[in-house]
């Protein structure tokens, strides 16, 4: 026999926790039942929480993950296994490790009468607040099948959209590298070569010239002094990310940048969309939606703009004319969520809105790489220009003085 922590609420609602001896869960849960005590968790004494060190050496668990769980999820419920069941077989099968050790304390909670949708909550990292409330919506109407496939096509096209941004940057981010590591060693191994050269020669520098060989000297000098400042940066705007002021800036800033803000926005409304129409779809009443919708959209900004419109919404102004007060969401959008509750058909019409924005993504992201990378050309172009005017400057005045 081995010693069990137990926490567990009596029927008048009084939480109790302790210890107790048994063989195993099933027989602490037994003895709790018969003491009319609902088991809330049960530990054994040398069993370390699980939802304690999920993030410490493990894959973070991705949007992908989500997607592929959810869908497995909701094919084996639709064969006729019960939660348990499944849960044990997506447990044995997920090759997320974190995921993996989340469901194996879910499966164990489970067991003991938690409803999978507490379970889920108990892991705010790992499942999204979207996911636990359709969840919970599931368990309430017998739909929990139907809200799963939901949540895996929900999670599915996040993904792609997820995807698209990353390699649309792919390219970008490789250019800079490589120009920054090209002029770098202009400065600090091409240029000085050649200034020994001139020198040699008694050529005087020329201004550019010097400014350049300073700014290599420096970098020679003080490369450990650049690294320690933007060290100190990246952590500032890190601790600045963190507060809820900070993050409403960024974000804000995100929406009104000229290449990006656009395919932000864009982003911004096929979530908006999709997530509503999930949450309307599932039977979740039109208040709440909009209330959930704002702190899963992704972007604070938009957010604020959202729960600022949601005073108006409840005083039965609809969901269009607060919306495009905002100026934040296109008119298309707008003019579909109000045809949408002329006709009783918003879910869907929003359905539809949001696959037409998906494609408009592709186009907002394709004409953002043709504006960035020739922007990206061109700057580098320039700086390099520059070095080598720097480096050709003090070779003229060298052939005039050997003229001469």
């Amino acid at each position: 026999m081995a010693n069990y922590y137990y926490k567990g609420r009596e029927t008048n609602g009084k939480t109790v926790s302790g210890t107790m001896e048994a063989n195993s869960r099933n027989e602490v849960v037994t003895a709790l039942r018969r003491q009319d005590i609902f088991p809330i968790e049960i530990t054994h004494e040398n069993e370390k929480r699980k939802d304690i060190n999920l993030s410490v050496g493990t894959k973070k668990v991705s949007v992908k993950d989500l997607s592929v769980m959810c869908r497995q999820f909701s094919t084996i419920i639709k064969a006729g296994i019960s939660v348990i069941e499944c849960i044990d077989i997506l447990k044995r099968q997920t090759e997320n490790k974190k995921l993996t050790e989340a469901l194996e304390s879910i499966y164990e909670e489970v067991q003991t009468g938690v409803t999978l949708s507490e379970s889920f909550r108990k892991f705010p990292k790992i499942f999204p607040e979207l996911l636990v409330n359709m969840v919970a919506a599931g368990e309430v109407t017998g739909q929990l099948d139907a809200i799963m496939e939901r949540m895996a096509e929900h999670y599915e096209k996040e993904h792609k959209i997820t995807v698209k941004l990353k390699g649309a940057l792919v390219y970008p981010k490789i250019l800079i590298s490589v120009s920054s590591l090209v002029i770098a060693v202009l400065l600090t191994v091409v240029l000085p070569g050649f200034v020994t050269m001139f020198q040699g020669f008694n050529v005087p520098l020329p201004g550019p010239t010097k400014a350049l060989l300073a700014a290599g000297d420096f970098i020679k000098s003080y490369w450990w002094l650049l690294i320690i400042i933007a060290g100190i940066g990246f952590l500032f705007m890190q601790r600045s990310l963190n507060t809820a002021e900070g993050r409403l800036k960024y974000d804000d800033i995100k929406l009104k940048l000229p290449v990006f803000g656009k395919v932000n926005k864009q982003v911004a409304t096929t979530r908006f969309a999709r997530s509503l129409s999930t949450m309307l779809n599932s039977g979740i009443t039109i208040i709440e939606a909009m209330e959930m919708v704002s702190r899963v959209i992704g972007n604070n900004s938009v957010s604020k703009q959202i729960d600022d419109s949601m005073e108006k919404i409840k005083r039965g102004e609809g969901i269009a004319g607060p919306l495009e007060d905002t100026k934040l969401f296109p008119p298309m959008l707008i003019s579909m969520i109000q045809i949408g509750e002329e006709t009783g058909s918003l879910n869907e019409l929003l359905d539809t809105t949001a696959n037409f924005y998906d494609d408009e993504i592709d186009y907002a992201i394709e004409s953002m790489i043709a504006l960035i990378n020739p922007m990206i050309l061109l700057v580098m172009a320039v700086i390099v220009g520059g070095i080598v005017m720097a480096v050709a400057l003090p070779m003229f005045d060298m052939y005039n003085h050997l003229s001469f």
